[in-house]
């Protein structure tokens, strides 16, 4: 095949796909959108958000399975399932496969099927994702992270001699190799503060532990091909809204906006994302991945805060934004790496490009948890697609509709449901994502009144029954994973 050397040709080849890509997942959500870019991009998911309605979703019959510890659990229970199967050996070819989480066991199971894994080994990823490996990738790269030191913790006394040592102070913040954000962040003062994590902290290996500083955060996606890294834009993150989320630093949603930060800091987080990017190519990563900065609110220095080595939940937001409507979505770059189609990309041109101002329009999603503490079961649930708020703040469904872009004006908004009918409502729970044109967050960076209302709308659309009062119910007060 000739090889491709612009983005229209680039455009017109997966046009013309003719090899079954499937992205295996609890729901589409990170990759909305992608099936109108590829043909024959299909996706394979155990939670129905459209009541059967999106043409290339294909959720097979629930069956009886172990409780789900992991994405990973879904995805291996979902590449064992007799229809999905059947599906993938009906439609042939030498299927390709792309995840938001997979492990060796998903690895194996793909080969059993003929297929590929488009990303690069889940070992490898697993490294990288190790957040005490991301401070030294990023120190090789010069990306420095808050000043910080890597070290296990024995005791309080030991960690603050610890911090002695290293200069940082005694008003920390400590984080564990893996886990959720929101669940393995710790923010120490005191010895109190560290008893009542103690357990999640001691014996758990190397732990990076930081210097607390006052911060905005901030999250940008990039991909690592063989022309060089691609670099999407800044976005701002909502972070421990009490209002969407019960967890106390937990993401909740993120905005695109072109001029929520100085262009020096938008500059900075590109020219860091792209070295970062180049230094995991020299140890073997390619592809999608995204990286965290905290921008200091004094100083306005830029710290590495985290790396996830794989599409995340702002994937729906950078591979909407204008650019990738002018140009194409960041992820079709990461199908092109792995292809194995010859290209040329002139990377700075098109980084350049996509730093422009006026490649980024103001778009907001909020993913909204059930944040009271207690467990019942959902009898009503909004469906997913378009509504409109009335000029009494009231919110009320318009159409069905699985395209964003189909959200008008302001006064409209895209709702994605998760939890449906018959469902358990409980502390932490995904109710649904909410994504509005225009920002859900002041200068300030706190909820504004308008997304105040949204939220208030769709969550006062639930309903839910008590358990029955013989049943002890599920064990669901501090679930394990999130699924987005």
């Amino acid at each position: 095949m000739p090889k491709l050397n612009n983005i229209s040709e680039i455009r017109r080849y997966f046009h013309r796909n003719e090899e079954p890509i499937y992205f295996v997942s609890a729901t589409n959500f990170n990759l909305l959108g992608i099936d109108e870019w590829s043909k024959n991009f299909k996706y394979i998911c155990y939670l129905d958000c459209y009541d059967g309605k999106h043409p290339n979703v294909f959720c097979p019959t629930e069956q009886p399975h172990s409780e789900f510890q992991s994405i990973e659990d879904i995805n291996n229970y979902l590449l064992q399932h007799k229809e999905v199967v059947d599906l993938v050996k009906r439609r042939g070819g030498k299927p390709k496969f792309v995840f938001l989480m997979f492990d060796e066991e998903t690895e194996r199971l793909v080969k059993e099927l003929g297929g590929e894994v488009w990303f690069p080994k889940a070992k490898l990823r697993t490294k990288c994702d190790n957040k005490i490996e991301t401070v030294r990738i990023g120190n090789k790269a010069g990306v420095p992270s808050v000043p910080n030191v890597l070290a296990e913790v024995k005791s309080y006394e030991d960690l603050r001699n610890t911090c002695e040592k290293a200069g940082i102070g005694h008003d920390l913040v400590l984080q564990s190799a893996f886990g959720d954000s929101g669940h393995t962040t710790f923010f120490i003062k005191s010895e109190a503060d560290f008893r009542k994590h103690e357990h999640e902290i001691v014996g758990e290996g190397e732990i990076k532990i930081m210097k607390r500083i006052d911060c905005r955060g901030s999250a940008i996606e990039a991909c690592a091909t063989s022309q060089g890294t691609i670099v999407g834009p800044l976005m701002t993150e909502l972070v421990g809204f009490k209002e969407l989320t019960p967890y106390r630093g937990g993401w909740c949603g993120n905005e695109i906006f072109a001029t929520a930060f100085p262009p020096k800091a938008r500059q900075k987080a590109r020219d860091l994302t792209f070295k970062f990017g180049e230094q995991l190519r020299k140890q073997g990563y390619r592809g999608y991945f995204e990286l965290d900065f905290l921008i200091d609110k004094k100083t306005g220095d830029l710290w590495l805060g985290e790396l996830n080595p794989r599409i995340t939940g702002c994937s729906s937001m950078t591979n909407h934004a204008a650019f990738a409507h002018a140009d194409a979505p960041l992820f079709l770059f990461h199908l092109l790496e792995f292809s194995k189609a010859q290209f040329k990309l002139d990377v700075d041109e098109l980084n350049a490009r996509w730093a422009d101002p006026n490649m980024i329009d103001s778009w907001s999603q909020m993913v909204i948890k059930y944040t009271e503490d207690n467990v019942d079961i959902i009898t009503e649930a909004p469906p997913t697609g378009i509504y409109k708020m009335r000029e009494d703040g009231s919110v009320v469904f318009d159409r069905f509709d699985y395209h964003r872009r189909a959200v008008e004006s302001e006064s409209e908004a895209f709702f994605l449901r998760i939890q449906k009918p018959g469902d358990f409502r409980y502390e932490g729970a995904d109710l649904g994502i909410l994504v509005t044109r225009g920002r859900s967050m002041t200068n300030g960076f706190k909820l504004n009144e308008r997304a105040k209302r949204w939220i208030h709308g769709i969550k006062s659309q639930f309903q839910a029954r008590p358990l029955p009062e013989v049943t002890a119910g599920p064990e669901l007060s501090d679930p394990a994973f999130k699924i987005l």
